[in-house]
């Protein structure tokens, strides 16, 4: 194990950043107990001279975890179920997807 793996298991095994949630692969299924770290950052968006902040909901997950991620997985966190709607990208080091997601319903 790398420094790096070694410093990301850390990071989400503290309670304080990340969660047990449940990833189901294409959003069906009974699904697999992972570790994510849900960030909620705000996205300025632009219409043509104005400019609109628009709330986001990324999520990382582990590679070790999570493979291969993709645009209609889902994931519930603490009660809430979010659909990933974008290819998640991965990180350099190729440890952590990024996956972008929106609440359902």
């Amino acid at each position: 194990m790398t420094a790096f793996a070694a410093a990301i298991d850390t990071l989400f095994g503290d309670p304080a950043l990340a969660r047990d949630a449940l990833w189901r692969f294409g959003g069906t299924g009974d699904g697999t107990i992972v570790r994510v770290i849900r960030k909620r950052p705000d996205q300025v968006v632009g219409f043509g001279d104005s400019r609109a902040v628009v709330p986001t909901v990324l999520i990382d997950v582990r590679r070790a975890e999570v493979p291969n991620p993709a645009s209609g997985d889902t994931v519930e966190i603490e009660g809430e179920t979010f659909a990933v709607i974008a290819t998640p990208t991965i990180d350099a080091e190729r440890l952590i997807w990024t996956c972008e997601a929106s609440l359902q319903g």
